[in-house]
């Protein structure tokens, strides 16, 4: 019996950084009070007239680039009409017949090697405002009516939810490091919608639409769900219709929202209020060469600098942490310490007061110092520890704060001094060494380090001891 095979094209709505909406100066800021950033252009008032913000249109070609698109470089805008209480004017200002790109292609990594997810295309348009559905009334928010938005389509390339979700997160990576959008998913600055279908021959099978689909780890979750739904009524002889679906993610289920009758027809025209755009190749060429390093240009360096793979993919996730480790490429300190501390005490500092990097006191010329400490052992990892605090906290140089806290540098005759004398008043466990325990070194190592109250190199303690226990 043949297999049914998974079919799955992805419409990605992400919203753009801009300050202001895309035909309107009112301000692009999620989480603000209700209906408090909105203008008669994005109430839809009657006789208002939209104007283009070009910032939208430069992270549009970005992302347009990034995603390996043919850019067109004359494109109009186009209304697209349909009948909704989200959408105020009747009619949404978006591009279809010119998309501001076309044929592009994502890369992921899939077993045996490379895939290339192809892009449709790639267009602009605005947002509509929030519907808020309390017990039996609805509630509009015009805040996110206007704000830019691209809209990305696949093709029908993807055959799992695995290779969804990989393609996804190679997508939210690319816009984000693009400077294109924050992709905020819990936020809804990126969204997600599928379409399944399975089939046991090369004909694709029933297109379901799936939406509102929360996270990444829900794409997939959804897309095996309605597999399995379509399969088990194939099986079972029943006939399948283009419908359209939410998922659940109480149940990990979809739940049917509308059966599709007839094809929608949003009677598209171009839009008369908005001129044509030409995007000149100079343009095209600037905005290309001013993008920001992109998350695989940084992966290489990372990896260049003797990072592991496994904390060059954490710092990846965490466009903050790469953005400052960045800063001291070229500044000739270990990056594999850098990253380390970055990834472990200083990010569970962070956590902990819930504080931004930015707003402590670690300057650039303190991280470097902290990082030459511990690469040169001045400093070991429990001081630094001790330290954090003082560091992330207080106008001092690393040297005053260790004076401060009551460590200062033993030099070696001094070390030797002490060793010696630990020696003598545990000679017990001397002559437990020589008889072949070598545990007991680790005795003798725990009497130095506590005379020395933790100020001293252990390498250099263990090489002194050896030496000195030999004689």
């Amino acid at each position: 019996m043949n297999e049914y095979k998974t079919t799955v094209g992805i419409e990605v709505h992400a919203e753009l950084k801009t300050k202001s909406k895309i035909f309107s100066n009112s301000a692009n800021n999620y989480g603000k009070m209700a209906n408090t950033c909105t203008n008669v252009i994005d109430l839809g008032y009657p006789g208002v007239l939209p104007t283009v913000n070009e910032k939208a249109i430069e992270l549009a070609l970005r992302a347009a680039l990034v995603l390996n698109c043919k850019i067109n470089k004359k494109m109009h805008f186009d209304r697209k009409n349909y009948f909704y209480p989200d959408n105020p004017k009747n009619y949404q200002i978006t591009q279809n017949r010119t998309p501001i790109g076309i044929n592009g292609y994502v890369e992921i990594d899939v077993k045996g090697g490379k895939k290339k997810i192809r892009i449709h295309d790639i267009h602009i348009e605005e947002d509509t405002c929030k519907s808020i559905h309390n017990k039996n009334k609805s509630m509009l928010d015009f805040n996110r009516a206007g704000i830019p938005l691209v809209e990305i389509v696949t093709e029908a390339d993807i055959n799992s939810s695995e290779e969804a979700m990989k393609y996804l997160e190679k997508l939210r990576e690319l816009l984000l490091y693009a400077d294109v959008s924050d992709c905020k998913i819990e936020e809804g600055s990126m969204r997600c919608d599928c379409n399944v279908s399975v089939s046991k021959t090369e004909k694709l099978g029933t297109k379901i639409e799936i939406k509102n689909i929360g996270s990444i780890t829900n794409v997939g979750i959804a897309i095996d769900y309605e597999t399995e739904r379509q399969i088990e009524l194939l099986e079972n002889k029943k006939d399948l219709k283009e419908e359209t679906r939410r998922f659940d993610d109480k149940t990990n289920s979809t739940i049917l929202m509308r059966i599709k009758e007839t094809g929608n027809d949003y009677r598209y025209f171009p839009e008369p209020d908005i001129p044509f755009i030409e995007l000149s190749d100079q343009y095209i060429e600037d905005v290309n060469n001013n993008l920001p390093m992109l998350a695989e240009e940084r992966r290489k360096i990372y990896l260049k600098n003797g990072i592991n793979e496994i904390n060059v993919q954490k710092i990846i996730q965490n466009r903050t942490i790469s953005d400052y480790l960045n800063k001291f490429i070229n500044k000739n300190i270990n990056l594999v310490i850098a990253s380390n501390l970055l990834l472990g005490d200083i990010a569970a500092y962070l956590n902990k007061y819930e504080i931004k990097i930015e707003n402590t006191k670690l300057t650039d010329n303190k991280f470097i110092d902290v990082v030459n400490y511990l690469d040169s052992q001045k400093i070991n990892s429990k001081i630094f520890k001790t330290i954090l605090d003082n560091i992330m906290e207080e106008d001092l140089s690393i040297d005053e704060i260790l004076e401060k806290s009551g460590f200062k540098e033993i030099n070696n005759e001094e070390l030797i001094d002490i060793i010696k004398n630990v020696l003598k008043n545990n000679e017990q466990s001397v002559n437990d060494y020589h008889a072949g325990n070598t545990r007991a070194i680790k005795y003798i190592m725990g009497q130095i380090m506590k005379e020395t109250k933790g100020n001293a190199n252990p390498k250099d303690v263990n090489l002194l001891v050896e030496r000195l226990l030999k004689k």
